[in-house]
Order: structure tokens, then sequence, then C-alpha cells
């Protein structure tokens, strides 16, 4: 058994696996022991999958000596958020609206991912009902950023992306609604995906808003992001061999995404960007008013749907949710269906503008977050600035969830603070190869 392997991508582990240098079942029972011995692992996982780990890591091992391995993850282990159903096994959403709740059949996304031989660790903490992008949880566990352990660690993907920063994942599948793979990945220096509305099945995946919401991997590079979206999908990883940035078009959004942008983020963006463009990326600025507009559908988009899908539970015990969470529940019964529908039929049309405008660039760039990981402690006695850090949190990433398309967050080197990439709908792909030559560019 090897430490080393605990800091290593999940491609690399991968590859050590087929090349006979990595035994699957020392491998596992590496992290699971990491994972035990971990002073803060009560705040990252929320239960350990030991037993199934061990056994799906024996499987991988089998087939790696027999010459039939499934794919470069074949027995690899990863963590999910606790949103994704595990058969015989709690998938409680960080809510005690669902404790003790038990599903009799994996999520399809696990499914498939266990078809492509990856092993199951175990379930991560996250925001109560995935319905915030701060990853503070007094219901269950609250994970620390890791260059802040006084501060949240994003969310609502917040166990998941520390799995990985503490070295007890290769990499952790998160959900992202509005944000919730991208500002926990951006915080604790991952690279997070957040993939197209309808890419990878919902199916077994405890809902937020059905018509935002999305899976995606928070990982150690563009390389685990492509191999992790094929095996949650059941797919073929994208070729990112032989990506370049050299006369690729990217434009820095101003409108409203650069707005208020702190000290420190603003300093990692824009030298994330001189870097860019010493590779050869072309570098442009450009306004698009739909965001603005589409920005201004959040509350009832969102709200409205969550509390739909939410409400009966909800007020059938309303003392058992955090009272933020509550509240921003609560705010979608003071819209009325017609003010739904028209925001969604609004939305559509804004989509069709902004992609035409966008159409020539490449990806569309901008700071993942405008803030640092806020004060833990503060969060949990000062609801105004748990209001005002939540909304400026996902702002930027919002506008990814409101313009329908795909976005890929990337460390810059400053701690905490990531560039986004968005791209059109259905273009992963495309938007990993960019992410690619960006990484190569940024390291």
């Amino acid at each position: 058994m090897s430490k080393a392997w605990l800091k290593m991508t999940a491609a690399d582990l991968g590859r050590g696996i087929g090349a006979g240098e990595i035994d699957p079942v020392a491998l596992a029972q590496t992290y699971l022991d990491a994972i035990k011995a971990h002073p803060l692992q009560h705040r990252i996982y929320a239960r350990l999958t030991e037993e199934r780990a061990l056994a799906e890591a024996t499987a991988a091992a089998d087939r790696a000596k027999s010459g039939n391995r499934r794919g470069l993850l074949d027995g690899v282990p990863v963590s999910w958020k606790d949103l994704f159903d595990t058969a015989g096994v709690a998938t409680e959403a960080g809510s005690a609206l669902l404790q003790g709740r038990v599903p009799d059949e994996d999520a399809e996304v696990l499914k498939n991912a266990t078809e492509a031989g990856l092993v199951c660790l175990g379930k991560t903490h996250m925001s109560e009902l995935a319905f915030s992008g701060l990853g503070y949880n007094p219901v269950t566990e609250s994970p620390p950023s890791v260059n802040d352990p006084a501060a949240v660690a994003g969310g609502s993907s917040s166990g998941a992306a520390t799995s990985v920063a503490f070295d007890l994942a290769p990499c952790g599948i998160g959900s992202d609604t509005g944000g919730s793979v991208r500002i926990p990945s951006a915080w604790n220096d991952l690279v997070g995906l957040k993939t197209t509305s309808g890419r990878l099945s919902l199916k077994g995946v405890v809902p937020l808003c059905e018509s935002f919401d999305t899976v995606g991997p928070l990982c150690r590079s563009v390389e685990d992001a492509a191999l992790m979206l094929a095996a949650l999908e059941g797919g073929k990883p994208a070729d990112l061999r032989g990506g370049s940035l050299q006369g690729k078009r990217l434009m820095i959004l101003t409108t409203e995404a650069m707005d208020g942008v702190g000290e420190e983020p603003m300093a990692g963006f824009t030298g994330a960007v001189e870097k860019l463009k010493a590779a050869g990326a072309i570098v442009t600025e450009g306004e698009a008013p739909e965001v603005s507009e589409a920005l201004a559908l959040s509350a009832v988009l969102f709200t409205t749907e969550a509390y739909a899908q939410w409400h009966r539970a909800i007020e059938a015990a309303p003392d058992k949710v955090f009272g933020e969470i509550l509240e921003r529940f609560r705010a979608g019964a003071t819209f009325s269906g017609v003010e739904f529908v028209e925001g969604w039929m609004k939305l559509r049309r804004l989509r069709a503008a902004y992609n035409a405008r966008v159409a020539g660039m490449d990806a569309v760039i901008m700071p993942t977050s405008q803030i640092l990981p806020p004060d833990l402690e503060r969060l949990a006695t000062d609801h105004e600035y748990y209001v005002d850090v939540n909304l400026h949190a996902l702002r930027n990433t919002r506008i990814a969830n409101l313009m329908g398309g795909a976005a890929l967050t990337l460390p810059t080197g400053v701690p905490s603070c990531g560039i986004m990439f968005l791209s059109p709908p259905m273009s992963e792909e495309r938007l990993l190869r960019l992410g690619a030559a960006a990484e190569a560019a940024l390291r």
C-alpha cells in the first residue's frame, strides 16, 4: 500500500492498475483506512460503504489479472454525494426530513459507474436538500474549505469536493442546480464539470429543481472529468489529445459576471487570462444583456419549482429544516403559476438570443465565484450575512444553469479562486478539450 496513491489523479491510478503496479483491493483499503483515520472524516463522509467497496475492488482486481478490464477507471475508488440512491444504504440528502430513507436500487449514474468498474467508497455530506451554495449544514455536518479551516467548503456538493481536496477520494460525484459542483470545486482548488441539463440521468437522484438539476464530477484534472462523464453515462470519453489554445476565441462576459468580484478572485482570474493569452487564446470582452434578464428570473424559476417539489414534506415537519433553507423554500410559495410559466417562456427566448450572441466564441469566461469561502461561525449567527454571501457565491455559476449550457471550472493558482468556461448545450466534449489545453497553460 502507498500513501502516494492518495494524491494521484483517477486516470493515473487507472493506468497504475492497468500496468499491474496498483492492486485495486489495496487501493480501496488505502482510501478506506485514510478516511477512517482522518480527523475531519465525520465532517466529510456521511457514511462509508466499506463492504461494497472491497467487493467491487476484488472484482476489479480479478478482471485486471485476467486482462478483462472494463476501461481505464476500472478499480478506481470514488465518493458519492448523499443524494445519489445507493441500494440498501441510507440516502438522506443532508436533511432530517429523509432520515432513515434507504432506497432499493442504485441511481442510474451509479449503476453506469459500477458497470465501468468504479469502486463506491461511500456517501458525502451536502447542503440540506442541495438548496445552498455555501456548504453550511447545521442539521448534519459542514465540511471545511481545504484552504481555510474556519470557512465553509462551498455547496451543495461540499463533501464531494472535500473528499478529494483532503485526499480521501480521487474523485467525487456531485450535482449542480445553480453552481453546486463548481463552487465547491473552485473553493477547494479542483476541476468541476457542470453538464448540460438532460445529458446525464437523474433517475435515483434526490431532486431539487429537476428543470435545472445536473450531475457532474469534482476531480483533480480535466482528464478525470472527461473519463468520469463517460463512466456516468456509459459512453466514450472525449479525446483530449493535441488540444491547443492557439486561435481559440474566449469572451470575458462583462454583463453582471465581473461586477463586485473580490480582490483575490479577480487576481486569480486576470492572472489566468494572461496565461491563456500567452498560450495563443484570443480574449475579448463582450456584453450579453440576456444574462441580466435571466438572473432576474432566478427567484421565480428556482424557488417555485423547489417548493413545489418539497412543500408537503417540509410543511409536515418544518421544525426539521434549517431555518435559512426553510425560508428559501417558502419563497417559492409567493409566485403564481402564471408568473412561473411566463418566466420559463421568457427564459427560453433569452437562451436562444444568448446562444446566438456567443455562437462565434469557443467559450465565455468569468471568475467562478466573486467571493472567497465565507466564515462558518458567522454563517451560524448572522442571517443577513448568510443571505448575502449565498447570493454572491452563486451569481456567476447560475448564469450557466439559466442559459442551459455546459460549464467547467479550473483552479487559477490563487487559493479558492477558479476560472469558469461556459459553452453551448451538449458541447461537453469540445469544452473538455478546450479545458485540457487551458489546464496545461495554467500550470
